[in-house]
């Protein structure tokens, strides 16, 4: 199950949905004062910290359910029961903290401090009453979404029934998860609305903890799908205490007359089409999954987890520092704007496009560094490495889509991003009906790289048109076409060293030691060839990273 703000549980949840600055109109377009830049410095490094701690928490996470279940078919009943949770989550308190609640709570406060605690209250109890009806609707017609959702569990009539069973137990038990999660993560958006973002923080941390344990202490998937239920409680229980010292008093309202409740609502639909089409397509990546095997269902979970660490590190965390300034430079001047949106982009492709091809190269020895050992098998690892290549080559679309869609928010634009996430759905749909069958997991994972692909490709050209003058194009392809080739040395490089080992017999990934001097010596060396070469072609992000990071200076010169 998926937490609100959880980078590291899986990615569904998307940073912009948590972020407290969604509504242009709201940022100052005055110039912060010194008290402002230090506060926002400080909140700054407590969202960096804690985005960080959950990525590695949640990678840890996946490495304890790995080796507690490798790619069993217990585990691909597992996840195939995490998607109606998920999904009766993202739908309803997911939308409404994503486009809705946070700065309208924010400007009624300036207003009057007892009508936005009123407001807290009525939709804090309407997002809980409605999730709890979705969640007991969802528990009483189990029987009939999960074999719909996942009609080839099983690999015969009798083990369909008894997994097809498991799925069934599975969702009712994680059913109680969003009801949790409706509360804790309207508690994280008046958190962060009143500038606490501590808690927040430290909130997807101890969810993630709680499944770690849940993972080592059994081998019964049950004992898992109890750990998410617990680490819902944990999520919402550690930010309990902080709502009360922010001033919140919880009343039973639900006062849906309200107009600023009601604004809620609208603003809060849009989004909801978006964050169903996204959802979607993890349903139908597991519906076909299901189909090839069991371990299919496990094998393209786990290489989406291992696909989105370098995706949150550097798409999500770059789109996520830079929003609230497109949004300030949205309602000043649309040319400040296009140059920090160009930059940032710039940027993005400058980190996920080696990072792509360098885990393509080092798909195997990472998983098997990562995951091999219990009951996670070499035979699991070939599956994994399967999808996860395929699964590599689409990062850059989808870390190009983390900013370009924030560039649209700042515009006070949901519909695009929303229409072309529809689209991403249909094709992800037609792409993988026309993949799976010639390539199984391979094919499920290109039809979401394709489909990922195509829609940075709309959204790219629809906001270079959509921007006065447009996105700067002369300066992206300056910096792209350095970037590519970069990479592909890099890659010459990474693929002579694999060659080296293979040669001298340390190429054997089962061998916990092979895999680690596999993936960390081709890591170090990719990156050294990489930033030396993008240097020396006077690639501009080599500089800017130089002035965050000082040490590089010592690799590039």
């Amino acid at each position: 199950m998926l937490c609100p703000g959880d980078a590291g549980a899986g990615d569904v949840v998307r940073l912009e949905e948590t972020d407290p600055s969604v509504v242009p109109a709201e940022r100052p377009t005055a110039p912060a004062s010194r008290p402002l830049r230090t506060s926002l410095a400080a909140a700054s490094l407590i969202v960096a910290a804690g985005f960080l701690g959950s990525r590695l928490l949640g990678l840890v996470r996946s490495v304890a359910i790995a080796h507690q279940f490798g790619t069993s078919p217990e585990l691909g009943a597992y996840w195939v029961a995490f998607r109606l949770p998920d999904l009766a989550f993202q739908l309803i308190a997911g939308a409404t903290l994503a486009s809705a609640f946070i700065p309208i709570f924010a400007r009624r406060f300036q207003e009057d401090e007892r009508a936005a605690w009123r407001l807290a209250n009525s939709v804090i109890t309407l997002v809980f009453l409605a999730t709890l009806a979705f969640a007991a609707l969802g528990a009483i017609l189990a029987p009939w979404l999960v074999p719909a959702m996942a009609p080839g569990l099983g690999d015969d009539v009798g083990r369909s029934r008894e997994l097809t069973s498991l799925a069934v137990d599975l969702t009712r038990i994680m059913m109680i998860s969003p009801v949790l999660f409706s509360v804790s993560g309207m508690a994280m958006g008046v958190l962060n609305a009143r500038q606490h973002f501590l808690w927040p923080a430290v909130a997807p941390m101890v969810y993630n903890l709680a499944i770690i344990v849940g993972a080592l202490v059994s081998d019964d998937v049950r004992t898992l799908a109890w750990a998410v239920v617990a680490g819902a409680a944990l999520h919402l229980a550690v930010q309990t205490p902080a709502l009360r010292a922010v001033g919140l008093r919880y009343r039973f309202v639900a006062d849906w007359r309200d107009a600023a409740v009601r604004e809620v609502g609208r603003l809060m639909a849009p989004r909801v089409v978006g964050l169903a089409a996204y959802h979607f397509n993890f349903v139908i990546t597991t519906f076909f999954a299901s189909v090839v095997s069991d371990e299919a269902i496990s094998a393209v979970n786990f290489a989406w987890l291992v696909m989105m660490t370098p995706l949150g590190l550097f798409g999500m965390a770059i789109s996520t520092a830079v929003f609230p300034t497109l949004a300030e430079q949205a309602a000043r001047d649309e040319r400040e704007m296009r140059a920090t949106l160009t930059q940032a982009l710039r940027l993005i492709l400058f980190l996920t496009i080696p990072s792509s091809v360098g885990l393509m190269l080092l798909a195997r020895p990472a998983v098997a560094f990562l995951f091999e050992r219990g009951a996670f098998t070499a035979g699991s690892t070939d599956v994994v490495t399967a999808a996860l290549v395929f699964y590599s080559a689409g990062l850059f679309a989808h870390a190009g889509i983390e900013i370009l869609s924030r560039g649209f928010y700042a515009l006070a634009d949901t519909r695009t991003p929303v229409t072309y996430a529809v689209v991403s759905m249909a094709l992800n749909l037609l792409f993988a009906l026309l993949f799976v069958g010639p390539f199984e997991v391979r094919g499920l994972a290109l039809a979401v790289t394709l489909a990922t692909t195509v829609e940075f490709a709309l959204l790219f050209r629809a906001l270079h048109r959509r921007l006065e003058g447009g996105l700067d194009l002369g300066r992206l392809v300056y910096s792209g076409l350095r970037t590519v080739a970069a990479s592909v040395l890099m890659a010459e490089v990474v693929g002579l060293y694999l060659l080296a080992l293979r040669a001298a017999g340390l190429s054997h990934t089962e061998r916990f030691t092979d895999a680690a001097l596999a993936l960390g010596g081709g890591a170090a060396i990719g990156a050294a060839v990489f930033f030396w070469t993008a240097a020396r072609l006077k690639t501009p992000e080599v500089e800017t990273l130089i002035e965050r990071v000082p040490v590089l200076e010592r690799l590039v010169r």
